[in-house]
């Protein structure tokens, strides 16, 4: 058991050279059976060369079959963190459950009416005092830089959330983004930045959150006009104050379209 957990750690850390020897297998045995098929002699022993390729052409499936297992695994971890933490709520009610969901992935947040904050170090370690404040309602979150996504929010729908930072979360995508609208009677700050995930047509879904004062779009890879996106957003949500760094605006937009009509069209 120990040996297999060690194996399998020693695949996560080295994936990337793991695949690079899944592709040198795969020439090592075609050119294995180009070197039997046109060898002069069948009866000369096999020299050092032929016989580590074909060593690693027998190993080729067995890499295979490492790398697809590591994807397995981290697909299944990112399912269980983000599931609902119903037994929580049934034994602590709506408030803890939250608090503990954040704090399990990492995150962060602070309880209505207090200052402090309650967050994970970076080893996942965290204060057990919030559990003190049942029946008191999370107002602020910070889970950046952690694997939420669309199916976690249900940890957080039942909250009265005024601040939600999601800056560089992988699995935020426009799912995300369109489950938003169970906080559009409360949240006023929104930090979505360096979320690689993010499309224009995820951001449209932004327009139900009425009380939006603040909204962060630094950063975002995969919006191609920036300059209409912003156009958009503050049209969108004239109330709202809009960041957005990281962005070349001095290029001309793609079309010279309007941005709604930019919005329709990638939406």
């Amino acid at each position: 058991m120990f040996v297999l957990h060690g194996l399998l750690l020693e695949v996560a850390v080295m994936s990337a050279p793991l695949i690079s020897l899944h592709r040198c297998c795969q020439r090592a045995a075609v050119l294995l059976v180009a070197r039997r098929h046109w060898g002069s002699s069948s009866a000369s022993p096999p020299s050092l060369v032929s016989r580590s390729l074909d060593f690693l052409a027998r190993r080729f499936y067995d890499v295979e079959a490492l790398l697809n297992w590591k994807s397995r695994i981290g697909k299944d971890q990112l399912r269980k963190k983000n599931f609902y933490y119903g037994y929580t709520h049934k034994l602590y009610g709506p408030d803890i459950a939250s608090a503990y969901y954040i704090l399990n992935l990492g995150g962060g947040f602070r309880f209505v009416g207090q200052s402090e904050w309650f967050r994970a170090d970076s080893r996942g370690k965290f204060n057990w005092d919030f559990l003190n404040y049942k029946d008191t309602p999370v107002e602020e979150v910070d889970m950046s830089h952690t694997i939420i996504n669309y199916v976690g929010l249900s940890n957080l729908e039942r909250q009265p959330l005024r601040t939600l930072k999601v800056q560089g979360c992988p699995e935020v995508d426009d799912w995300f983004l369109a489950g938003l609208h169970k906080f559009q009677d409360s949240l006023e700050e929104l930090d979505i930045s360096h979320c690689p995930r993010i499309t224009v047509g995820g951001l449209a879904a932004l327009r139900n959150l009425r009380w939006l004062k603040h909204l962060n779009v630094s950063s975002l890879p995969r919006i191609s006009s920036p300059g209409l996106v912003i156009i958009l957003l503050e049209e969108m949500l004239p109330q709202c104050r809009i960041t957005a760094h990281g962005y070349d605006l001095s290029q001309p937009q793609v079309g010279g379209e309007k941005p709604e009509e930019r919005l329709e069209a990638e939406g």
